[in-house]
């Protein structure tokens, strides 16, 4: 096994508390009803050929006009036009910092390992997720789909990581909460992680750093 010299972590639900919870919060303040969120996303992909939350992490939209695609989306099923524009506040407000994770980022730059973000995430919320927790005292390089217009899993984007990082596939540990997204990194030879919670995602990384000791 090649020697790990550096962990690549995602930010929302692993860096955070989880994405579902807090997308589950957003719903029910803007009245929405549980999975309907998703059946919109699907309906529109089917009627576009694009999903807009795709897009708008890709960068190829921006929030507001995601906003109006969504409530088209929602308004079918909902039989009523929801008012969606505080959608990135009240997500923001649903999550907090992943104490336990942040820790681990310390830990292993203390023990000389490099760390990076991968995030897919949204142009206009850069402030607001930055501002939960000192990214760049955490990481070295910040890869934000949303300004290099891929997202996860497209292999793509982890190439590019690799490119910015320098380093071969076989050095690094990436640690997200999507499997689909995990599968993605291991085809390129990438260590997965495939966080579920905190304590087996601590200890998987430990295992796998340990081993080269």
């Amino acid at each position: 096994m090649s020697r790990i010299e550096m962990v690549i972590s995602d930010f929302g639900g692993v860096l955070t508390t989880p994405l579902v919870d807090a997308f589950t919060s957003v719903q029910d303040r803007v009245g929405i009803p549980p999975k309907t969120f998703g059946e919109a996303l699907r309906a529109l992909n089917e009627k576009e050929g694009t999903n807009p939350l795709f897009e708008l992490e890709c960068g190829r939209i921006t929030e507001k006009a995601f906003q109006e695609q969504l409530a088209d989306g929602l308004e079918p099923l909902l039989g009523h036009r929801p008012v969606i524009e505080d959608f990135g506040l009240l997500l923001f407000e649903a999550l907090d910092p992943n104490v336990g994770m942040i820790d681990l980022m310390r830990e292993v730059r203390r023990d000389g390992i490099r760390t990076s973000l991968l995030t897919n995430n949204v142009r206009e919320w850069e402030a607001k997720w930055r501002s939960m927790m000192p990214i760049d005292e955490l990481f070295e390089t910040v890869v934000d789909s949303a300004f290099v217009g891929i997202r996860k899993p497209d292999p793509r984007i982890y190439q590019l990581t690799l490119e910015r990082i320098d380093l071969e596939p076989e050095k690094c540990i990436f640690i997200d909460d999507m499997k689909i997204n995990i599968d993605a990194a291991n085809e390129l030879g990438i260590n997965g992680v495939h966080f579920r919670d905190t304590a087996q995602a601590r200890a998987e990384v430990h295992a796998l750093l340990g081993n080269q000791s």
